[in-house]
C-alpha cells in the first residue's frame, strides 16, 4: 500500500495528499438505510486489522488522513474536489469507487484503481468520462441513481439500466427537466426527445416505455433515496492550510521522520524512494 502510494506520488507531484478513511465505528447511511452495503462478504480479520493500522501508518511520516464520524472516505473525497475548485487548486482522486465520477471536473481528475494497479488504472477528466460512459460528469449522480449501485445494495429504477439511463439523460439534458415534465405534461418531451435520438441512430422508439418505468409507484421515491445516499458530503473541513508549512499532508515531509517511520518497514528500496519523493520539493513547484 505504501509503495503504491508514494508511487502515485511521484506520479502527479502534488502540493498536498490527503487520505480519506471510513468510519468503521458508526454510518449515517446505514442509520438511514440498514441494508446499506448488505450483502459485501465480510472481510478477512488480518485485512481489518491492517486497515485499522494504515492510517497510523500514513499519518506518522506527516501525511493527513481524515476520518470523518459516521461517513466514508467518498465523502472526504467530495470535500476535496470542492476544496480544490474554491481554491483554484487541481485535484486527483484515486478510488476504485465510481461515484467519484460526479466530482470530475475542469479542476479534478480520478484515477480510478482497476486490477492493474496505479499504473493500469485509467485518468478520466470530463472528456474521457462523457467517451466512456455517455455521461457527463453533472448528469453522474442521475445516472447512478437511475441505474442503482449492487454494491452497495442500492436497487435502480426498475427496468433502468446503464444504456437506457445514459440514452434518456443524453436525449432529456437533466432528470430536473425529465421529472418537471413528468409533472406538468405527461413527459411527452422526453419521450419524443428520446425517440428522435433513437430514430437518427436507426433504432427503435423507446421513449413512452421509459417514460413509463419513470411513472411506475415508487419509482420516483426510489431515484431520489439513491441521490440522497450516493452523494457525498462535500464541507468537511480537510484541515489544508497551504499557507503553514509543515502542517500535516503538505509537501515536502521532514526527511528525519520519513526516515524513520518509512524505515521501521524494513525495506531499503521503500525507504530510499519514500525520503526522494516525500522530502523533496513538488514538481509544480520546480517547474517540472
Amino acid at each position: 500500500m505504501l509503495r503504491q502510494i508514494i508511487e502515485s506520488i511521484e506520479g502527479f507531484a502534488p502540493d498536498a495528499v490527503i487520505f480519506g478513511l471510513d468510519d468503521r465505528t458508526s454510518s449515517k447511511r446505514r442509520d438511514e438505510y440498514p441494508d446499506y452495503k448488505a450483502g459485501r462478504a465480510e472481510k478477512d480479520a488480518e485485512l481489518v486489522d491492517q486497515l485499522e493500522r494504515a492510517g497510523a501508518l500514513l499519518d506518522a511520516p506527516g501525511l493527513a488522513t481524515l476520518t470523518p464520524p459516521g461517513l466514508e472516505a467518498d465523502d472526504v473525497n467530495a470535500s476535496a474536489a470542492t476544496w480544490a475548485t474554491a481554491n483554484d487548486w487541481s485535484c486527483v482522486i484515486i478510488t476504485s469507487d465510481r461515484d467519484a465520477f460526479a466530482l470530475i471536473s475542469e479542476h479534478t481528475q480520478v484515477l480510478r484503481l482497476i486490477n492493474g494497479g496505479i499504473h493500469g488504472s485509467p485518468l478520466l477528466n470530463p472528456r474521457s468520462l462523457q467517451a466512456m460512459y455517455g455521461v457527463s460528469s453533472e448528469n453522474y449522480p442521475a445516472y447512478a441513481a437511475l441505474r442503482g449501485d449492487a454494491s452497495d445494495n442500492l436497487p435502480g429504477v426498475s427496468g433502468i439500466g446503464e444504456k437506457t439511463a445514459a440514452a434518456l439523460l443524453a436525449a432529456a439534458g437533466s432528470m430536473t427537466a425529465v421529472w418537471a415534465d413528468i409533472d406538468h405534461d405527461e413527459g411527452r418531451t422526453p419521450v419524443a426527445a428520446i425517440d428522435a435520438r433513437s430514430a437518427d441512430a436507426g433504432g427503435r422508439r423507446i421513449g413512452a416505455n421509459i417514460v413509463r418505468r419513470l411513472t411506475a409507484p415508487g419509482a420516483r421515491e426510489r431515484y431520489d433515496f439513491n441521490v440522497r445516499m450516493m452523494s457525498g458530503h462535500d464541507d468537511l473541513d480537510l484541515g489544508l492550510t497551504p499557507d503553514i508549512p509543515g502542517t500535516p499532508g503538505l509537501l515536502p515531509l521532514d526527511i528525519d521522520r520519513v526516515s524513520r517511520v518509512v524505515g521501521f518497514l524494513n525495506v531499503e528500496a521503500t525507504t530510499d524512494l519514500a525520503v526522494r519523493v516525500l522530502t523533496g520539493e513538488p514538481a509544480s513547484r520546480t517547474g517540472r
